[in-house]
């Protein structure tokens, strides 16, 4: 069963790079989308520990994810420094709200980007989807932050395969990945959609 998501809001107020729409971000020339994302990227990687960080770290993620939802910004996005961030960001950080909004946009991006690039470490991502599903198997508020954006990569690497005209495995995708995915399914979690 798959559940849609409540549309994301975030507060601009509290917002601490400038909130540019999704087509002024696909329309920036490198150096000023060089800047945005260097702002973004030390934000999230922010180590302060108060709640007024974790607040700010989901509001920026929020923003994150009303933006990903563009084609281009995804394509850029996910193909930036940003993406190894959120997931270290996943795999380090341990407030539940950030890891389930980092999930999310991980989810959104794949869902959204037209073309992956070789590099783009999406097998990183699925090890650690799969290992957090795993870890929390029992615990069905996690699973279904989670599962998607499994299924979200592991379908946009199946397409960007089937797009090259000399297919090649460029990404690593574990069998505990299919195994973690049929065994939810099997056991009927519901599921939010991005």
């Amino acid at each position: 069963q798959i559940m849609k998501q409540v549309p994301v809001r975030f507060d601009l107020k509290t917002l601490h790079i400038p909130t540019y729409s999704a087509e002024k971000l696909s329309s920036m020339k490198d150096t000023d989308w060089n800047d945005f994302l260097q702002r973004v990227c030390s934000l999230l990687d922010s180590t302060e520990k108060n709640t007024g960080a974790a607040r700010s770290k989901l509001n920026l993620l929020y923003y994150l994810c009303t933006v990903a939802v563009h084609k281009e910004v995804a394509s850029r996005l996910i193909s930036s420094q940003l993406f190894p961030i959120l997931i270290q960001q996943l795999r380090a950080v341990a407030n539940w709200d950030i890891r389930a909004r980092v999930a999310r946009l991980i989810g959104l991006l794949a869902l959204h980007t037209s073309e992956l690039e070789e590099n783009v470490p999406v097998s990183e991502a699925i090890i650690l989807l799969t290992e957090l599903i795993r870890e929390n198997f029992r615990n069905s508020k996690l699973k279904q932050c989670l599962l998607p954006a499994l299924g979200e990569l592991l379908y946009l690497i199946a397409s960007q395969e089937e797009k090259r005209e000399h297919p090649r495995e460029c990404w690593v995708v574990p069998s505990a990945a299919y195994t973690v995915l049929m065994r939810c399914l099997r056991e009927g979690v519901r599921l939010f959609h991005c």
